[in-house]
């Protein structure tokens, strides 16, 4: 029988910790993983990813390129942040909300490179309502190139991401793939400011 991976197992105890906090009871697959990639600009160098999880994500961004010091990694939860920073040592890897991401990424140092081509969250904001998603992705905006991407996947048909944040935020969206293999199934959403 096979064994679960010990990240695994961790995330599944911190969802049972908090089922509200967590967006599942499993970390993303890597066809997910691969699904999100898919949808970085062909001249990315610099990620940030918004709720690390395990890792399932960070070790794909990193397989497929992205330099470990070009690679923020925020993370909420102390004891997922202890397992990031333990497995990536070499990643930004910070403790913190989303909300207070750019001051985050400034007092680590990762913003003394540049802004971020892309940013991949694993965040619920299906969940959340549509103020607190404005003030998350305002502030991802804040840590990311005009011209860069900000992908997002969700268990639900349909953008996570209220109609009205879009438009307050001037943002277009685009579906990308359904990714059938992963629990549950999910569907990556791609956002980008119309000017």
């Amino acid at each position: 029988m096979k064994r679960p991976r010990a990240g695994a197992l961790t995330f599944f105890w911190q969802w049972l910790k908090n089922p509200l906090r967590m967006a599942s009871v499993t970390p993303s697959s890597a066809e997910l993983a691969a699904a999100m990639i898919e949808e970085l600009p062909d001249d990315t160098t610099r990620v940030i990813e918004l709720g690390g999880g395990t890792g399932a994500i960070t070790r794909a961004l990193l397989a497929a390129g992205i330099q470990a010091r070009q690679l923020l990694v925020l993370e909420l939860n102390e004891e997922l942040h202890a397992h990031l920073h333990a497995r990536f040592p070499d990643v930004y890897v910070v403790l913190g909300d989303a909300h207070s991401l750019p001051e985050l990424a400034r007092g680590s140092g990762y913003l003394d490179r540049g802004l971020a081509d892309a940013i991949v969250s694993s965040l619920g904001l299906l969940t959340m309502p549509p103020s607190l998603q404005g003030e998350i992705i305002a502030a991802a905006l804040a840590c990311l190139k005009p011209d860069g991407v900000f992908i997002q996947f969700t268990y639900g048909p349909t953008s996570p991401v209220a109609d009205e944040v879009t438009r307050e935020l001037g943002l277009t969206v685009s579906r990308g793939e359904f990714v059938l293999r992963n629990v549950p199934p999910a569907t990556v959403f791609v956002y980008r400011r119309t000017g």
